[in-house]
């Protein structure tokens, strides 16, 4: 039986970025951060994160969700992240291949190496005060992972202020700053899906929001921590801000 078309009415929005019909554009990381056979590729730098809460309900159907993702088609197009890397981003870091403004402190040269930079945020940070604790859900998965928000509106701007707090002692705001969208990565494209496999995918996602929601409707993270990486399999915490 033929599969209907894609087109911008059939699909959900968030799931346009993964349609070869509908965004036939080059992919942003493809031959810096990853390569075709799915190999993460060496690429240095820093960011705050909150990692998965090892024994948890939240970790397991996370993992479980990820398992999903394996036995789907077109599988073989992405480039999945080892699960001991799962983790949800509250700050971007610096990368280093983006070196540019507003990527990139201001007050710091656009040539200075990671290592530096991860030292200078190191002092930066260490009279910094965590904010109050938060709350995460599931609101939507992809074939990249899961998109997550904060529970409740004192949530939300709990999370705002620890973002805002962040950039004004680090000294820079990336573009979509105010409306950056957390999330959970299981894994890049390595090229996009054509209208037959993105059609299977989408009721396929609709089952893993609600099962993730229905086993935990509060995902557990681990405090936010700084950490350096050389690539997108490891996240080694520097410097963890405990909550109270």
């Amino acid at each position: 039986m033929a599969v209907e078309p894609i087109t911008p009415d059939t699909l959900p929005p968030y799931l346009h970025l993964f349609s070869r019909t509908l965004t036939p554009q080059p992919l942003p990381h493809f031959g810096t951060r990853y390569d075709s056979s799915g190999q993460f590729l060496r690429e240095p730098g820093n960011t705050i994160v909150c990692h998965l809460l090892p024994g948890t309900e939240s970790e397991q159907a996370i993992v479980d969700a990820r398992a999903g993702y394996l036995s789907m088609p077109g599988a073989c197009q992405l480039a999945f992240t080892p699960v001991s890397s799962l983790h949800m981003t509250l700050f971007q870091g610096i990368i280093e291949y983006r070196r540019k403004l507003p990527f990139w402190p201001a007050d710091v040269p656009l040539d200075a190496p990671i290592d530096d930079m991860t030292a200078i945020y190191m002092d930066r940070l260490a009279a910094f005060v965590p904010d109050g604790p938060f709350e995460m859900e599931v609101t939507e998965a992809t074939p990249a992972g899961l998109t997550l928000d904060g529970v409740t509106a004192d949530d939300r701007a709990r999370l705002k202020s620890w973002r805002n707090r962040f950039a004004d002692l680090l000294g820079y705001r990336h573009p979509d700053h105010d409306r950056y969208s957390f999330h959970i990565t299981f894994a890049y494209p390595k090229e996009r899906f054509d209208d037959e496999t993105i059609a299977a995918w989408v009721p396929f996602l609709d089952e893993v929001t609600q099962e993730i929601r229905d086993r935990s409707p509060v995902i557990a993270l681990k405090p936010p921590a700084f950490c350096a990486f050389e690539d997108m399999n490891h996240f080694e915490e520097l410097l963890v801000f405990e909550l109270a």
